[in-house]
């Protein structure tokens, strides 16, 4: 056989590996957060994409504030992508802006676990796939954050893996890796927040500074893929803690914009000055760690960033892209 042959029934055999994925959400359990006449959540799982109201096989709430849908897969997964089809006889423009959140806690209904991604929207009858990164999670939501809405889905379809995380290591892999950020102010090097102290006070020169940017950012390249379970940032004590306020960290193996454009892992509401909080991450899967302040001109100030996971054994991703 010749090696073009060759090649072409490899690819061949990827092509269909990669297509065979098998759709998890049909033996979950559903709940969401009301009931339109009867239709019922687990119209979302039937395994029919079909979309128009009259054949039956949407879910709908009512008309929510943040309105929610929660898929429990019953066991913990690595989420490769979600897919969501949308309904096509009426008001699609209704799913613009929902978030896809995936994560193995309850808190706000589940609604508050790490995002996967925000649907920006999705064409009447279409459905769209959401690439979640092998994120892990039991629960897989889908909510309209912010707004008085109904929420309808004609179909979920859910890929992945089950976890063999046996839980965080203890061992901060932050201080390998190789850091930089988009400016700096003094002598305030992006490599101060990995040098494994978490002294606060400025004085101190623990601390990284950028200078007053727009959208200013620090990214931590562990040089390899890890499985983040978790990321502690220490926030300045002296002076300005809010200024750290709705920051977000990201986990991806994008460079995208800086790898500003990989998944969410959190938003960081505040740390009180001089203090340190710990971010579940899921076992998201990335090489970069980036701190973002998105949107706004401010400084950005880390006194100590700390990452705790285990080294990724993925390699199916990296053949299917």
């Amino acid at each position: 056989m010749s090696s073009v042959v060759v090649l072409v029934w490899l690819a061949l055999l990827i092509q269909i590996s990669c297509s065979a994925d098998t759709n998890i959400a049909k033996g979950g359990k559903v709940t969401q957060s009301s009931l339109f006449g009867d239709a019922v959540p687990q119209r979302a799982i039937d395994g029919n994409r079909a979309s128009n109201w009259v054949e039956g096989s949407c879910s709908h709430t009512q008309n929510d504030l943040n309105p929610w849908w929660r898929l429990d897969l019953l066991q913990t997964f690595k989420i490769k992508t979600v897919t969501i089809t949308n309904r096509k006889d009426c008001c699609p423009e209704r799913l613009n802006g929902a978030e896809i959140r995936i994560g193995n806690s309850l808190t706000d209904n589940g609604n508050a676990n790490p995002r996967c991604a925000a649907i920006s929207s999705i064409e009447a009858g279409a459905s769209k796939t959401f690439n979640c990164n092998e994120m892990e999670g039991k629960y897989v939501n889908i909510v309209i954050p912010g707004r008085q809405e109904y929420l309808t889905l004609c179909e979920v379809e859910v890929t992945g893996q089950p976890s063999s995380n046996t839980g965080p290591t203890d061992t901060n892999i932050a201080k390998g890796g190789k850091v930089t950020q988009s400016s700096v102010h003094g002598d305030a090097v992006p490599e101060r927040a990995i040098d494994g102290n978490r002294a606060s006070n400025w004085l101190e020169g623990s601390c990284t500074h950028t200078q007053n940017d727009i959208s200013p950012w620090w990214r931590l390249d562990l040089l390899k893929k890890y499985n983040i379970h978790a990321v502690t940032i220490t926030n300045r004590k002296d002076c300005c803690p809010e200024r750290l306020n709705g920051a977000e960290i990201h986990i991806g193996n994008s460079l995208i914009d800086n790898g500003n454009a990989n998944p969410v892992c959190a938003v960081i509401s505040s740390i009180p000055a001089g203090t340190s909080q710990t971010f579940v991450c899921n076992a998201m899967e990335g090489q970069y760690i980036n701190i973002v302040i998105h949107g706004k001109q401010q400084y950005l100030t880390l006194c100590e960033v700390e990452v705790f996971g285990t080294e990724s054994n993925n390699s199916h991703e990296d053949i299917c892209g």
